[in-house]
């Protein structure tokens, strides 16, 4: 659609106060999502909606919500609870929260909003709730905590409910604790479910919650076409894993913020152990870390201040109520969900994802809004299975979605040795160690953070989350490329990258000459 035709913001009859906050956050126009979701909305109906993380999909459900509240606040009513918002995880709340804020910056007095999904007890969150905040954001677990403990009334004021990322609110096991918070709400109120998967929870949620809806199945709602976003693999075992990524990141050839999925905690400590060993610095992301902690490193990554994130694709975020839950949970779903990485140029697929869903969440971290970005999977001989589900359930239109990485192998033979080296001073007591001491160090700046912080937000750089853990040997000499290993000429032969569309590609051709090396350390994107 052209930009000419396309609905605008101004054209949605939105109040002045919420244009102006549109305004502020740099929305030239709406995304599909949003032009297609916030008129259906104001009109009243209930909305199913499948969108991808990053589709602006917040937003679309937070706009109609502060329309209509405001619009209700031009007759006398009193100040009662509106709008409940639904989410899987604390850090979405987190983002649910910040947004709502930013879009109602010029109109806080009239549309309060409280985040009721953090750690803090039951009973210290009550006087937010009894001031009666009009939009109420919170996981199920913590809301129904609030409904039982009678800090929260809704039977009589709800008009509005959200359930955001619906198809996680089951996988993490909030099934019962949202069937018993429906008991609390009124007959009739305007419902909308944001899923980025339509699967069989998410249907029966649809059957509980909403009443004739309108379904919103976007074009593009998996994952970005090939234009944006260029997706490789390549065919690699266990060692040839440690030895390419070493070589990729060494060298240079992958530029830019670099998401990296690994299949496990044990996993991402020895990655993390052996990339110190050549001095790349990495931060390691899982559920194992306070939530304090969690949330600290995404906002410093989205700063700049890191460029490379080992995660564990495991139930990374979730809130600890819901593991007591009796239906098995999706192990997969964690870091990669519902968590906001700004700007990643890379993914990489360490270990390749089990699930198709899986692939397209960990991808769907770069490439997002209108930036383009990569994804490279290295797949070993046990991964071919699933690699084949992925090539089948993305393989729409008439070229193959996931391309082979031409990359060879044999050129970078010469690295073997050093990666060995580092493989070998990479023990498993060292990874136990390594893994303890993080968890330690990241409870102390958990609760520090949460003190200092506090009083002094702008210091938030003074805590970094990469810090070398090296129970493992380190030996000065393996932080440096030999001569005789930098000697390779800038031939593409190493690195097939096609230049991408839209400029510049973050994983460049192999140029790597001795002459350039400070400049290239000193030049990182």
């Amino acid at each position: 659609v052209m930009a000419a035709e396309r609905l605008q913001f101004h054209e949605m009859g939105l109040d002045d106060r919420l244009l102006k906050a549109v305004a502020d956050l740099g929305w030239s126009q709406p995304t599909l999502i949003q032009e297609k979701a916030i008129p259906l909305a104001l009109e009243g109906k209930d909305l199913l909606a499948r969108a991808r993380t990053g589709s602006g999909k917040t937003a679309a459900y937070a706009i109609p919500i502060i329309q209509r509240i405001l619009a209700s606040k031009q007759s006398v009513r009193e100040q009662d609870v509106r709008a409940l918002i639904l989410v899987p995880t604390k850090e979405l709340g987190q983002q649910v929260q910040t947004m709502m804020r930013q879009l109602t910056s010029f109109c806080s007095r009239d549309v309060r909003v409280a985040d009721i999904s953090g750690k803090a007890d039951v009973s210290t969150q009550r006087p937010i709730l009894m001031e009666k905040p009009d939009v109420v954001v919170g996981t199920p677990s913590r809301v129904l905590a609030h409904l039982n403990a009678q800090n929260l009334a809704l039977h009589s004021s709800l008009e509005m409910l959200v359930v955001d990322e619906a198809d996680l609110v089951f996988s993490f096991g909030f099934e019962s604790d949202l069937k018993n918070l429906l008991c609390h709400l009124p007959k009739i109120y305007q419902s909308f479910l944001m899923s980025a998967t339509f699967n069989e929870d998410v249907q029966a949620l649809k059957q509980l919650l909403l009443h004739n809806p309108v379904t919103l199945k976007l074009q593009g709602s998996q994952l970005p076409d090939s234009s944006q976003l260029q997706q490789y693999t390549i065919k690699c075992e266990e060692e040839d894993k440690f030895l390419l990524i070493y070589t990729l990141l060494k060298l240079q050839l992958v530029q830019g913020k670099t998401l990296l999925f690994v299949a496990a905690v044990d996993r991402s400590y020895r990655l993390k152990l052996f990339l110190e060993q050549f001095a790349i610095p990495a931060c390691v992301l899982n559920s194992e870390l306070p939530v304090q902690s969690r949330c600290h490193i995404i906002s410093q990554f989205n700063q700049g201040f890191y460029d490379i994130i080992i995660a564990t694709d495991e139930q990374s975020l979730v809130e600890p109520a819901a593991s007591s839950s009796g239906k098995a949970k999706d192990k997969e779903y964690g870091i990669s969900r519902g968590v906001d990485f700004q700007n990643v140029s890379n993914v990489i697929n360490f270990d390749f994802p089990t699930s198709v869903d899986s692939y397209i969440h960990r991808v769907g971290r770069t490439a997002r809004a209108d930036n383009p970005g990569t994804a490279l999977s290295f797949i070993s001989h046990t991964e071919l299975d699933a690699l084949a589900e992925v090539e089948e359930a993305l393989g729409g239109g008439d070229s193959a979605a996931l391309k082979p990485y031409e990359f060879k192998m044999e050129e970078i033979e010469g690295f073997r040795y050093r990666c060995r080296d580092a493989m070998r001073a990479v023990t498993k007591q060292a990874v136990k160690e390594a893994r303890l001491k993080e968890i330690k160090q990241e409870l102390l700046n958990s609760e520090k953070l949460k003190m200092y912080f506090e009083d002094n937000p702008r210091d938030l750089q003074l805590l970094r989350h990469d810090k070398d853990l090296h129970p493992a040997v380190i030996k000065p000499h393996m932080k440096n490329i030999p001569d005789y290993l930098s000697m390779y000429s800038t031939h593409t032969s190493l690195c097939p990258w096609q230049r991408n569309v839209r400029g510049r590609n973050p994983l460049k051709s192999f140029q790597y000459k001795r002459t350039g090396n400070k400049k290239a350390r000193g030049g990182k994107s």
